[in-house]
């Protein structure tokens, strides 16, 4: 008898941990939504197309908001665990929202129906916005950057808007290597740097107006 047809030689299948099933299930989600759009998924349904249990797709997942706001969870773990220790704040953030982008990109046709659907799903959409705001706020806590009291909000609000702004770049980019989805990003990112400082902490403010020649007093700045 070979070791083929022995079953004692047969190694058991190891059990799926939570995250591979997770991942699984969102890319059966997707594969829904890349051919039918996002209202045409169901948790069953995901489960379903990916081949997993529906009772254990059910007992982790009890909505589809649930799934969509693991997905999103999962961009930010995928962004924080390769967290950059060294460059300047924006570099460091450039590189965890490419991060984001990149698992983005990984499912892009279903993504892409979740967004072109959102309009008529109000449900989703503000899903996506709790989730949004959550990563924005981990991405600039994860570079030391405080998102506490009035300046850490305008802060959270400035990197919420660079994202909004790259992932509106990101739905048109058909490039292999995302290059203006980038460039979009970096510009972005050096918008809000100038505008405020937001990302140094500080506020911008205008270099105060040289005194005439003769003048005996210098000018009072502009309030700010």
């Amino acid at each position: 008898m070979s070791e083929a047809d022995n079953p004692s030689t047969i190694e058991p299948v190891q059990p799926m941990d939570d995250d591979t099933f997770d991942r699984a299930l969102i890319a059966g989600a997707f594969a829904i939504a890349a051919t039918g759009g996002w209202r045409r998924v169901s948790v069953a349904g995901a489960a379903r197309e990916a081949g997993l249990s529906l009772a254990r797709a059910r007992g982790r997942f009890p909505t589809r908001g649930a799934l969509l706001l693991r997905f999103t969870r999962l961009a930010d773990q995928a962004a924080l665990s390769e967290t950059p220790g060294t460059g300047t704040i924006r570099d460091r953030l450039f590189d965890l929202l490419m991060h984001r982008i990149d698992v983005l990109q990984a499912n892009r046709a279903g993504v892409l129906a979740l967004l072109a659907g959102l309009p008529a799903d109000p449900a989703a959409a503000l899903v996506l916005v709790v989730g949004n705001r959550r990563a924005m706020r981990w991405m600039l806590d994860a570079v030391g950057v405080s998102t506490s009291g009035p300046i850490g909000e305008l802060r959270l609000r400035g990197l919420i808007a660079v994202w909004a702004w790259t992932l509106r770049a990101w739905h048109h980019d058909e490039s292999a290597d995302l290059s203006p989805t980038m460039a979009a990003l970096d510009t972005a990112l050096a918008r809000a740097e100038s505008a405020a400082a937001w990302l140094h902490g500080t506020r911008s403010k205008a270099k105060p107006v040289p005194p005439a020649p003769g003048a005996s007093e210098p000018a009072p700045e502009a309030p700010s």
